[in-house]
């Protein structure tokens, strides 16, 4: 699989990607060492520059230092695979409840593909007050994800809906207890080390 050729197709032509990835039988631990480590240190890395290395201005009071940077880089790597890996168990445990296929390595394929244009959006991290973009970006993520809910995990066409929008709020949900309880410990274990 090629990387670089595969992000530009899901995000330039996603229906007919979509067709290609669900013909593939990648397991979740190919994706995640080869699309989705590269993917999720673009934000990372674009991260630790803008908010370690450059910083930003609010009001003419700077904010940023290498610490920071880490912590940022560190929290975007993290909650992007863990977010990967919860979202694609959570998609995976309702889908038999929408007629749809349950299989936990199609629904990681569903959600990797799905954080692509998060992930590269995340370059512009490197200049912190386009960060916004990059949550823009996201939202085509969410499209990407319901065109790819047919054709990765077979879901009827009437169900396709019902099963985005409830799975979209579970992940949702548990997302934000997730990263709120993540961010926590993650910082403290960092500050305790950095300082």
């Amino acid at each position: 699989m090629k990387t670089i050729e595969r992000a530009k197709n899901i995000l330039m032509t996603p229906k007919t990607e979509w067709d290609l990835i669900s013909e593939e039988n990648n397991g979740h631990i190919k994706l995640l060492t080869g699309y989705l480590i590269p993917l999720a240190l673009i934000p990372a890395i674009a991260g630790f520059i803008g908010y370690g290395l450059i910083g930003y201005s609010v009001i003419g009071v700077h904010f940023g230092s290498v610490g920071y940077g880490i912590r940022q880089a560190l929290v975007s790597f993290i909650s992007t695979v863990g977010g990967v890996y919860l979202s694609a168990w959570i998609i995976s445990f309702l889908a038999d409840k929408f007629d749809s296929l349950k299989n936990f390595d199609k629904a990681f394929g569903l959600v990797v593909y799905s954080y692509t244009p998060m992930c590269v959006a995340g370059v512009l991290l490197i200049y912190p007050p386009l960060s916004f973009l990059a949550t823009i970006a996201g939202l085509y993520g969410l499209y990407l994800l319901y065109l790819g809910i047919s054709p990765m995990l077979q879901t009827p066409p009437e169900k396709k809906t019902p099963f985005f929008l409830v799975s979209l709020l579970a992940v949702a949900l548990v997302s934000v207890i997730l990263s709120a309880v993540l961010g926590a410990v993650i910082i403290s274990s960092i500050n305790r080390f950095i300082y």
